[in-house]
């Protein structure tokens, strides 16, 4: 039986997109091994008005927030970098009881002794991947 997991994913530039090709491109794939249906529900981006070649505008919203709170949403996938506002939107995320995974090593180094203990209290994880 194969389980949906809907991504929530904070920001489309060039990590961002290439995630949303990788996983339409190796969607049976990743199903056949892992038993989960990867489904990008929601991205994040600054200006929904910016041709994204490969992805539907009906996906885009300039409301990070909505997306982190929507409880439709099971994980979330920030690739927004730097500090702020991914620090605040990561730390909603994990409080709201979503795991997270982040491509932003700048963030980590500088607080992830605080992300770490927010996914830690909220018993869901944090994850890094770049």
């Amino acid at each position: 039986m194969t389980e949906t997991v809907k991504i929530g994913l904070l920001g489309c530039g060039n990590v961002g997109a290439a995630l949303v090709e990788l996983i339409n491109e190796r969607r049976e794939a990743i199903e056949a091994s892992t038993g989960l249906s990867l489904v990008v529900s929601a991205i994040t981006v600054r200006s929904a008005s910016k041709a994204r070649p490969g992805i539907s505008s009906d996906l885009l919203t300039t409301d990070s927030k909505a997306v982190v709170a929507d409880d439709d949403i099971d994980i979330i996938v920030e690739v927004i970098g730097g500090i702020e506002p991914a620090r605040t939107l990561i730390l909603d995320a994990l409080g709201s009881g979503k795991p997270v995974v982040t491509a932003n090593k700048e963030l980590l180094a500088n607080f992830g002794t605080e992300l770490y203990a927010a996914a830690d209290a909220a018993g869901v994880d944090l994850l890094f991947e770049a």
